[in-house]
């Protein structure tokens, strides 16, 4: 008996090169409601919930974040992204990736911290219809990264057992949330966390890209 693996993917850093877009839309936001965040700040949390998110910012603060406030950010941020979404690219591969899989027959998933508010400007990106696209997105569990919700949901939309998955992620948020999974976690580069910080998340292999993991995809798990 050979497992057969599922490959289930983050979105923003690791099939979309849209990581520092929605670091700006956050800063528009946040700017927005009088809340001083440096930039550099916002990326490092890019890929956590957004409920985590204001947690910590409201550490950071020291002060109150009103549940109004909370969605207004939202919103706002969402606003703000949707402007960015002339500049959106697919990261280099990530398309012959998915046909890749697609055609050896293994099946794979999108779990994304994102709504599908802001989802949905990614998988237009991509070319994929969210009616038939396999997608996870935040509206669909209590919990997002670095919690397993989101990929023991993907796991389970496929109907495979997420000891089998792997997950590719570009942040330490993927991969410890793989780890909590039980899933073997397979760090890109494409995001803008190194190489260091993704292993010590969690991550069994590193690489620059959707391209590169294509490449060696069979390091992996993936065969025809």
């Amino acid at each position: 008996m050979r497992i057969e693996p599922v490959f289930l993917f983050d979105m923003d850093g690791t099939l979309v090169d849209s990581v520092y877009q929605h670091v700006l839309a956050w800063k528009a936001a946040l700017d927005a409601e009088g809340i001083g965040l440096s930039v550099w700040r916002i990326h490092r949390r890019i890929g956590m919930s957004g409920g985590l998110f204001m947690n910590q910012l409201v550490r950071e603060l020291g002060g109150t974040v009103e549940p109004e406030r909370v969605e207004r950010l939202r919103v706002l941020h969402a606003e703000a992204y949707h402007g960015f979404a002339g500049q959106i690219r697919p990261l280099p591969g990530a398309r012959e990736l998915l046909d890749w899989l697609g055609a050896a027959g293994i099946p794979w998933a999108i779990a994304t911290s994102a709504r599908m508010e802001t989802a949905g400007v990614n998988l237009a990106v991509l070319g994929l219809d969210p009616a038939t696209t396999p997608i996870v997105t935040r509206d669909m569990v209590r919990y997002a990264k670095p919690d397993p919700d989101l990929f023991l949901a993907a796991a389970a939309k496929l109907g495979a057992p997420i000891e089998t998955a792997v997950v590719v992620g570009d942040a330490v948020w993927d991969m410890l949330a793989a780890v909590r999974a039980r899933a073997l976690g397979v760090g890109l580069l494409s995001g803008g966390y190194g190489a260091a910080e993704l292993r010590e998340a969690g991550a069994m292999r590193v690489f620059d890209d959707p391209a590169d993991l294509l490449e060696h995809i069979d390091e992996v798990g993936g065969r025809r």
